[in-house]
């Protein structure tokens, strides 16, 4: 029986291969006749929002926290 965390690496694993192939792979591969992955992989500007928007996030976070913690020892 799988438990979360098994489905949540499963998820995960299926994510990551559709959203490579709908990133990278797609450009060279036309295995799918899928409409929305066609779109994707002639978008040339917003599927690569979601790679930058990770790092971005975690950017913005660690320096409010930063920010945050000069605010209150000051």
């Amino acid at each position: 029986m799988l438990n979360l965390g098994h489905l949540t690496i499963l998820f995960s694993a299926l994510f990551f291969a559709i959203a490579g192939y709908a990133v990278f792979f797609s450009a060279f591969l036309s295995l799918t006749g899928s409409t929305v992955l066609d779109t994707l992989a002639k978008d040339t500007h917003y599927k690569y929002f979601v790679l930058f928007i990770v790092p971005t996030t975690s950017y913005f976070v660690i320096a409010n926290w930063v920010g945050w913690q000069y605010y209150r020892n000051s």
